[in-house]
């Protein structure tokens, strides 16, 4: 029986990424996935990738921000897969910017997204997890920079450092339901996105004392021991993930 049978979830900003390996080892696990990006070609494409090696996802394009769509992909969920067991926001966007310039539009985009988009898939999977009475686990996407100040990334850390109150907050809302909830928070992890700098690798490998940044795979791994049966009994709690790196917290700079 694989660790996921008769389970059922939603990944948000899982076109590529930490977001496409969580799916990706939750369908391996036997888990039903809707697999969410903002991007329609990137679902497309990962959700046909991971059918054509394990099945058991669908894909499922729109703006996880919006709790109109939050809405849609729990109905779809509910619908596809009989019932919604986890929530993963993963979805968020990194804006940087010197904090005396900061664009207004920028610091609501931020918030909007990271703490917006969390906090309504949150609430309405506990809302269907709550009515289902079988219990559920949900898991926010932090950041190293909510433990850490890091140059350029006020607004983004100020959502990161939120999205781990929000996880404790939930543990008095929610238990009694049997929903757990926590937070990870990744370090340098190597992604299409941060690979697209040529000098991400050698830089983040020289100040991480473990002697390399994440691969998407060492993230995943971590989400899903908290999502699973042997993380039931963990709740509000967020686990960094950064070889060592907010330690010691040498700068890329």
């Amino acid at each position: 029986m694989k660790e996921f049978h008769q389970q059922s979830a939603i990944v948000t900003g899982a076109g590529q990424g930490i977001g496409y390996e969580i799916c990706r080892q939750l369908a391996a696990g036997g888990c039903h996935v809707l697999l969410n990006d903002i991007d329609e070609t990137l679902t497309a494409e990962a959700s046909k990738k991971i059918n054509a090696e394990f099945g058991n996802c669908i894909g499922l394009s729109g703006d996880a921000s919006a709790p109109g769509f939050i809405n849609e992909m729990v109905s779809t969920a509910v619908e596809k897969f009989g019932k919604l067991t986890i929530a993963i926001a993963n979805a968020g966007i990194t804006l940087f910017g010197d904090f005396f310039a900061y664009p207004k539009d920028d610091f609501y985009k931020v918030l909007h997204t990271n703490l917006g988009g969390s906090f309504f898939l949150a609430q309405a999977a506990a809302l269907q997890m709550k009515e289902q009475k079988s219990g559920g686990s949900i898991l926010l996407m932090s950041s190293v920079t909510g433990h850490q100040a890091h140059k350029n990334l006020a607004a983004y850390a100020m959502t990161k450092a939120a999205l781990e109150m929000l996880a404790k907050n939930l543990v008095c809302e929610i238990s009694e339901y049997g929903i757990n909830i926590n937070a990870i928070a990744p370090g340098a992890t190597l992604t299409e996105r941060t690979l697209s700098d040529p000098d991400y690798m050698s830089t983040w490998s020289r100040i991480t004392p473990m002697g390399r940044p994440a691969y998407p795979a060492d993230v995943a791994n971590a989400v899903l021991f908290l999502v699973s049966e042997k993380g039931r009994h963990i709740t509000g709690q967020t686990l960094v993930i950064d070889g060592g790196w907010t330690c010691m917290s040498p700068s890329p700079y």
